[in-house]
């Protein structure tokens, strides 16, 4: 007689579909960064435009966020997500076929538009597939491994693909891989939405805080050339905070807000995305001050800076897979406070680098303390965000949570690019103007 076989538990599969859609949102952000002069030369772009083939994508994904979630708990997280699927193939597809600037930004959008569905989507089927509790931190443990280690692994894919294949394939990469998981997603994942009694797009407020949004990243983003006390820069803030504040009233005032603003009453998702606002901030400026050391002053090429990333990738994996065993023994708390105390210790180390540093000396240390911080504390902070969500709201977290960790990661970009431009444009100033020594000192800052 045979024992019957116990069938296999069908979420863990879908967890790694989810994880992976994930892997090419995150990728997407960084992967193009290494093929920016390849792509300059091969559709002449001038200097001023070639950043808004990285923009055009984070402002779209940045901007469209909430919204994204929102449309996931009323129209169907499973169709949301199959949608952004559907999107970022089609865009990226259309984005390698690039034959001008303007399709190739127009492209790039369109990715971040997908990606901007995806990603709460994604995020919210897993809080419904897992319940609080051990199931869910070990899941979510998995997806704080992913977003911590798809920027660093775009960095290295992108330099390979762009050596060795061209610069078309760092967005054909995507198409296979959305193509598939769409194939796999109705077989995987089933359908779920707000069952709630109202339901309401609350059209106002959707385009209110996707406005403000977008326009709130492109001012951070734009900040490091134009410069903080530019009347454009200031402009586009003021544009921001009235969007954002007419958002505010518009939801304050709904039957069915968007965003509803009670929720921030719990604690522990308010104090979350603190938390994801900080690390994103810490996240981004660390990858772009490291990638500008590693090229610019220690001369190493793409695919060198890649490789000299695998220790700090590896770190967060690992971290992130241990920190969600820690916050179901320990609670949210202390593992996020050892997580910020790491995260804190690596940036300090990183700030004293030396022209004449090396790898060794300079880079590994602080990547492997900055990885074990990051690794607990994005998945604490991501954990913390989702907890305490009736279901019927789950979209709306995970489109906050994610809102958080973008709005924060372009505030920090900003910030470190303006600091770090800074000398470099006072040295050129001094240069122009003839000083008792004649010259001045370089700086190794990017221009």
């Amino acid at each position: 007689m045979t024992t019957p076989q116990k069938k296999p538990d069908r979420r863990w599969t879908a967890l790694i579909l989810l994880c992976v859609a994930e892997f090419i949102v995150v990728l997407d952000a960084s992967i193009v960064n290494v093929a920016l002069p390849s792509i300059g030369k091969g559709l002449h772009f001038s200097e001023q435009n070639l950043p808004w083939v990285v923009n055009a994508y984070l402002i779209a994904f940045g901007g469209f966020l909430l919204l994204g979630g929102r449309a996931a708990d009323l129209v169907g997280r499973r169709r949301v997500f199959m949608a952004g699927l559907l999107m970022v193939g089609v865009a990226s597809l259309a984005a390698g076929f690039a034959a001008t600037q303007g399709q190739l930004i127009a492209a790039r959008a369109a990715q971040g538009l997908g990606a901007a569905m995806i990603s709460p989507a994604a995020l919210s089927i897993i809080t419904n597939l897992f319940k609080d509790g051990a199931e869910r931190n070990r899941a979510l443990a998995a997806w704080g491994a992913v977003v911590g280690t798809a920027g660093a692994a775009g960095v290295l894919l992108g330099g390979i693909l762009t050596d060795s294949l061209g610069w078309e394939w760092v967005l054909w990469v995507n198409v296979p891989v959305a193509a598939i998981a769409l194939a796999l997603t109705p077989g995987l994942i089933g359908e779920s939405r707000s069952e709630s009694a109202t339901r309401h797009f609350d059209a106002a407020g959707a385009t209110t805080v996707t406005a403000g949004l977008s326009v709130l990243v492109y001012a951070f983003l734009d900040a490091g050339s134009s410069g903080w006390g530019s009347t454009k820069i200031v402009t586009l803030l003021a544009i921001s905070v009235a969007l954002l504040g007419a958002f505010v009233a518009i939801e304050l005032g709904s039957k069915a807000p968007l965003v509803p603003l009670r929720i921030f009453r719990v604690r522990t998702l308010s104090g979350a995305n603190v938390s994801g606002l900080l690390l994103g901030a810490s996240l981004f400026s660390m990858f772009f001050f490291m990638s500008l050391y590693m090229q610019q002053v220690l001369g190493y090429s793409a695919i060198h800076a890649g490789l000299s990333y695998l220790p700090l990738s590896l770190t967060i994996f690992i971290a992130a897979g241990l920190g969600g065993r820690l916050v179901t023994q320990f609670g949210f708390k202390p593992i996020l406070a050892i997580g910020g105390i790491f995260v804190s210790a690596g940036l300090l180390w990183f700030s004293q680098v030396s022209v004449g540093g090396g790898f060794l000396t300079d880079i590994l240390g602080p990547s492997l303390l900055a990885g074990v911080g990051l690794g607990f504390a994005f998945v604490t902070s991501t954990i913390a965000g989702v907890s305490g969500v009736e279901d019927r709201e789950q979209g709306m977290a995970s489109g906050l949570i994610n809102t958080s960790q973008q709005i924060g990661g372009a505030l920090g970009l900003a910030v470190l690019s303006t600091l770090a431009t800074t000398p470099s444009q006072r040295a050129r100033r001094a240069s122009r103007t003839p000083s008792p020594r004649g010259s001045s000192e370089p700086s190794w800052a990017a221009p």
